[in-house]
């Protein structure tokens, strides 16, 4: 499958309709495509079905139908913060000749105990939340066994913070757009569940992302894509400082591709905490297992290193709006493969990995893209 159009809103707190965003970035895909509506043969939406959504839209497919004026096949894919990656892991497999895919949600204007309770169903909500664990609970456990297992330290996360706030101040789609965030402001600020800082933690916003999928041949190739799933829980699981679904869905995505680890030249993974970013670089087979640290440590992941990683300044600094997170990943990939990135162009792309991750490592998508002839 190719990618013919990607759209996107700017990611903020702007308080906004779900169909409103959705409505804005399903046209700029289709004026990036050059194609209108009437060239769409089905649709696959996802947004998560909550009191986070405060329209608390039961039927998001008819809503869908109304905004476009159109009578078409339309599947909603709720995978909570994987709802985008999985959205487009459907669409490959549909086989209809156009597919737009599209992602929504409203999260930056509920209040924190909302999110934090509605989110939570995501996980182990029966157990773990009624201990008292929310989500930075549960990744800074995670943190706090990779550090005893492999050595690394709460400077390393910070490393990973302060690189993705450097990529999201060249990016005009992000809060931090032209906002300077320094690595002494990063280790002084509070402390959310230790070693998690504030700026170990993504922050929560509205927006809307879109991708026209296509049988007919266009600039952005869909090499490989790959999903698996794993126990909702993290303490269910053999090895909490790595999450098997990534490893699967990867090794799924590679074999398609017919490429490997190595041949990968920018990422854009999934660090809804600072510390998810370092496992998958493990988990991805960027390194070895318990070698994450030493990418961000010697530069590799920067902008102008090796294998730059979250050029888009990632779910940290780009901010994370559930649902839309994993087609924003590729709306990067693809104009990072274009040459349409400007000041933050990686200048060696050619064959570019999205990480998407739903709950706690629960569903994990990898798509692997690249451009046709480059």
């Amino acid at each position: 499958m190719y990618i013919k159009g990607v759209g996107m809103t700017k990611f903020s707190v702007e308080d906004r309709t779900t169909w409103e965003m959705a409505y804005e970035a399903a046209y700029e895909a289709l004026d990036d495509a050059d194609m209108s509506f009437h060239d769409i043969d089905s649709v696959v939406v996802s947004t998560v079905d909550t009191v986070v959504n405060p329209e608390r839209q039961r039927q998001y497919q008819a809503v869908i139908a109304s905004l476009f004026k159109k009578r078409m096949p339309i599947i909603r894919v709720p995978a909570v913060c994987g709802g985008g990656g999985v959205a487009l892991y459907t669409a490959c497999r549909l086989g209809y000749n156009n597919t737009l895919v599209l992602a929504t949600d409203k999260i930056a204007t509920n209040t924190t105990g909302v999110i934090v309770n509605e989110i939570m169903n995501a996980t182990d909500k029966v157990w773990e939340q009624e201990e008292g664990v929310n989500f930075p609970a549960e990744n800074a456990l995670i943190a706090q066994e990779h550090m005893l297992k492999y050595g690394t330290t709460s400077d390393d996360l910070a490393l990973i913070s302060l690189k993705n706030h450097e990529n999201a101040f060249l990016n005009p789609k992000t809060p931090f757009y032209k906002k300077k965030v320094t690595l002494d402001e990063i280790k002084k600020s509070p402390m959310i569940a230790f070693p998690l800082r504030l700026f170990d933690c993504t922050i929560n916003v509205n927006g809307a992302s879109a991708v026209i999928l296509s049988k007919d041949k266009s600039d952005i190739k869909i090499k490989g894509s790959g999903m698996s799933v794993d126990y909702l829980a993290p303490f269910e699981r053999e090895d909490t400082s790595t999450w098997r679904a990534t490893k699967l869905a990867s090794e799924h995505a590679y074999k398609e591709a017919s490429l490997d680890a190595k041949n990968i030249d920018i990422a854009e993974v999934h660090d809804a905490f600072t510390i998810l970013e370092i496992l998958a670089y493990e988990d991805l087979g960027f390194c070895r297992k318990g070698d994450g640290a030493a990418l961000i440590r010697k530069g590799v992941t920067k902008l102008d290193g090796r294998l730059p990683v979250n050029t888009s300044g990632g779910l940290k600094a780009r901010g994370h709006p559930i649902s839309p997170t994993g087609l924003a990943m590729i709306y990067e990939l693809v104009k990072q493969l274009r040459h349409e990135c400007g000041d933050r162009q990686v200048s060696h792309a050619k064959y570019g990995l999205a990480q998407n991750i739903g709950g706690a490592g629960g569903s994990i998508t990898v798509h692997i893209l690249n451009k046709v002839g480059g």
